[in-house]
């Protein structure tokens, strides 16, 4: 039974390395390819002097070479830094500044970021284009798995709060590779002879849970889209004969309603999950029917590698609730002061198990915060209904998923309050029936400034990602405020997106 991350693809290779592992439009790499490619890349990390447990940043979109890089880093040894391929020359920097990282991996397409933030904290920056790269690597001296323990540190995923900068929760061995086999036994039921559509960003650890690495795990394929579209979907669907789709309810809005669907054969469908937001039951009562499939919501999070509960094949579906515990796996309800509520009472969700991280990188009152009595406390208020299913109510963090994306308002705020005309800012979710939420910041400027929102708005854009930049912004006079002066968002009047 794999134990790590590390030595992986090394052992399913070695019961079939002729398999197709990985796919991008007619590019196919096998398991055995795959294998040689990852043993170079760690011969790569090694001569460049890294040392088992040091942090190495992948820069890399949904293509093969992420599989590449990232178990890659991992059969050296190494730490791996997933970072989103939108991300500005500041956030680089701080990703890479922060974990402490000596090596960066990144997309040929997103070099002048990349190199930028790289630079700025003295990190080697390596170039991932296909052709030069694989020269490179062609050149390098394979490496056999580094041993490492199950509970070493695989990763550092960063995530955010509504207040203070990212955080990077270490992720273990053991929490990936048992929430991998648990994805790919007990959830998604894979095989060696699945393919799975890997449209969630790589990035992201459901992405790689979900889509990677329990794909990994039982030997199947993974076929690659790089940026989700609803119509180069099917076709991947009919082309390779997708088994298994993972994706966020607005993807599987745009499947059952693109106007070319009825003339793809999708019958190759089996199961398939849905997270980061509720799925409206219409949509996927409508999604099985046409595509024939079945639909299962879970949740997660970051800080629990990050699958936690599920709707389980076997079992009834309850649409809506985010389903029972993982195998090994506890969740339960507490109140303010930590104590356990009734069965059917609203409090706070934590988490105990195999699949809770570390901790907050080099943050331990951030950690023994999060983590205080043994439980992860996700911020996300839920209940338990009398036969064990949860149910999530509402979120006491004030993130906002927009298209399956997080933004984190507090980051979004830094930004703004950078500007010279800027006095105060919210940022806050705005309903939208295509992402779910939309991203919209509400500003006092101030006295005697003049601004227009596009001009705010693009300010931003040229600071942050892509996916986090307010696309609605307005001006009042006064922010709602409570005694303390703390702003009240709740009291905010939002405009119709």
């Amino acid at each position: 039974m794999t134990a790590t991350l590390a030595s992986l693809i090394a052992e399913v290779a070695a019961r079939g390395a002729g398999r197709a592992a990985v796919r991008l439009d007619e590019r196919v790499l096998s398991f055995g390819e795959l294998d040689d490619l990852t043993a170079r890349v760690a011969g790569l990390v090694t001569e460049a002097g890294l040392r088992p447990g040091d942090r190495v940043g992948v820069m890399v979109p949904n293509v093969p070479e992420f599989l590449v890089t990232y178990y890659g880093v991992l059969r050296a040894g190494g730490v791996v830094v997933p970072m989103n391929v939108m991300l500005k020359r500041r956030e680089v920097a701080f990703y890479l500044g922060d974990s402490g990282a000596q090596l960066l991996f990144h997309w040929h397409g997103c070099a002048d970021e990349a190199i930028a933030g790289a630079e700025e904290v003295g990190c080697r920056a390596v170039e991932v284009d296909p052709d030069r790269f694989a020269a490179l690597l062609g050149g390098c001296e394979p490496q056999a798995p580094v041993e490492v323990e199950p509970d070493a540190a695989a990763e550092i995923l960063y995530t955010s709060g509504t207040t203070g900068l990212p955080k990077g929760a270490v992720l273990t061995h053991r929490g990936l590779i048992e929430n991998a086999r648990i994805a790919g036994e007990d959830i998604l039921l894979l095989d060696a002879d699945s393919i799975v559509l890997g449209v969630l960003p790589l990035f992201h650890a459901s992405g790689q849970t979900l889509g990677m690495n329990a794909t990994m795990f039982k030997g199947g394929c993974l076929t690659l889209q790089p940026r989700f579209d609803p119509g180069a979907a099917l076709g991947i669907i009919e082309r390779d004969r997708v088994t298994h789709f993972q994706g966020v309810p607005t993807m599987y809005i745009a499947l059952l309603h693109h106007p070319g669907r009825e003339g793809f054969d999708v019958s190759s469908l089996r199961n398939c999950v849905v997270g980061a937001a509720a799925m409206p039951e219409d949509v996927l009562h409508g999604f099985e029917e046409a595509f024939g499939c079945s639909v299962y919501e879970g949740y997660g999070l970051s800080e629990a590698s990050p699958l936690a509960t599920f709707n389980h094949p076997g079992r009834p579906n309850k649409v809506g609730s985010i389903g029972t515990p993982l195998a090994g796996v506890e969740v339960k309800v507490f109140d303010d002061e930590d104590r356990e509520v009734p069965t059917g009472e609203i409090g706070e969700l934590v988490i105990r198990g195999h699949n809770v991280m570390k901790g907050y990188w080099e943050r331990p009152e951030e950690t023994a915060e999060a983590l205080r009595g043994g439980w992860l406390h996700t911020g996300d208020m839920a209940r338990e209904d009398a036969d064990g299913y949860f149910l999530i109510v509402d979120r006491k963090k004030e993130v906002i998923i927009r298209g399956g994306y997080n933004v984190y308002p507090r980051e979004v705020e830094e930004v703004l309050y950078e500007h010279p005309q800027v006095r105060e800012a919210a940022v806050i979710g705005l309903s939208d029936e295509r992402l779910g939420e939309e991203v919209g910041a509400v500003v006092v400027l101030l006295p005697g400034a003049v601004l227009e929102p596009a001009e705010l708005r693009e300010f931003v854009k040229a600071r942050l990602a892509a996916y986090k930049y307010p696309r609605q912004v307005w001006f009042v006079d006064e922010l709602p405020k409570g005694p303390s002066g703390k702003i009240l968002k709740r009291e905010i009047d939002r405009p119709a997106v």
